[in-house]
């Protein structure tokens, strides 16, 4: 299975950056699966449902969120009719949504995507490990779903390591979002799982991980805010991971980083070009 995640879309040019590249990409690479995280894609903080259903029209099967899944106060009421929306998967029982979800790849396939919130640095949630072992016990690779992606949102790359060797052989890929920066770590793991700590974002790298680098400034030079936060707006780069799986294990034969657009330098897996 050709799989391509996608990292945090920022705002409006992160959308631009979508709705521009991923059409043509879904084609060229002849991508079975796309998963997005969504979660900044409304001006910078959570996900409306007319930016849900756009993010779906580019080319996603799947949008994941984060730590500003409720931002945006609508996605508590409309993630309810919205199946391919998955928010943390640790968030306390009775949270509206759902934190893992079978999707139908665009071959047919079955994949199910899991989204969890690590607890370093971050709000306090239930245990992520314990959360996403229930899932991988209930939902084993190929004998449930041909394809398990984990996206893990999180601080700390030791935490988000962690969960990597913790998901190792028994997932497609464990990928970090929510910093903003893509690292440069991607590696198939002992086990056969594919594993980056974070991909990056989808928006303008001429700012502060996202946002108008004015505002970022005064506060760490003055400790005073003064202002809301604003989305940068010049051109974004899509950053993201590609994997490509084994047909018959779901493991990873092959990862590589996505670059493509704006600032970043542009970066494609050599597998698929």
């Amino acid at each position: 299975m050709r799989i391509l995640f996608i990292g945090d879309v920022v705002g409006r040019t992160g959308r631009t950056a979508i709705n521009d590249y991923l059409p043509e990409l879904v084609t060229a690479w002849k991508l079975d699966l796309v998963v997005v995280n969504g979660e900044n894609a409304a001006g910078g903080f959570g996900i409306t449902e007319a930016i849900y259903q756009e993010l779906l029209d580019a080319g996603a099967d799947a949008i994941t969120l984060g730590n500003h899944a409720w931002n945006q106060k609508e996605a508590l009421v409309f993630i309810e009719r919205a199946p391919r929306l998955v928010r943390p998967l640790n968030f306390p029982p009775g949270t509206p949504g759902r934190g893992a979800a079978m999707i139908d790849a665009k071959d047919g396939r079955r994949a199910l995507v899991i989204n969890a919130m690590a607890r370093i640095f971050m709000e306090p949630l239930n245990d992520p490990f314990h959360a996403i072992e229930y899932e991988l016990d209930a939902c084993r690779l190929r004998e449930a779903a041909d394809a398990i992606i984990v996206d893990f949102h999180g601080e700390a790359t030791s935490e988000k390591q962690s969960m990597g060797y913790f998901c190792d052989g028994r997932v497609s890929l464990v990928v970090g979002t929510h910093t903003h920066v893509p690292t440069a770590d991607h590696r198939i793991l002992s086990g056969g799982t594919a594993y980056m700590s974070d991909a990056g974002m989808t928006g303008d790298y001429d700012s502060v991980i996202g946002m108008q680098k004015e505002e970022p400034l005064r506060r760490f030079t003055t400790g005073i805010p003064s202002s809301r936060f604003e989305p940068a707006a010049g051109a974004a780069t899509l950053s993201g991971v590609a994997v490509e799986t084994d047909d018959a294990t779901g493991l990873a034969l092959k990862i590589a980083p996505v670059r493509i657009g704006g600032r970043l330098e542009r970066a494609e897996p050599s597998f698929w070009t």
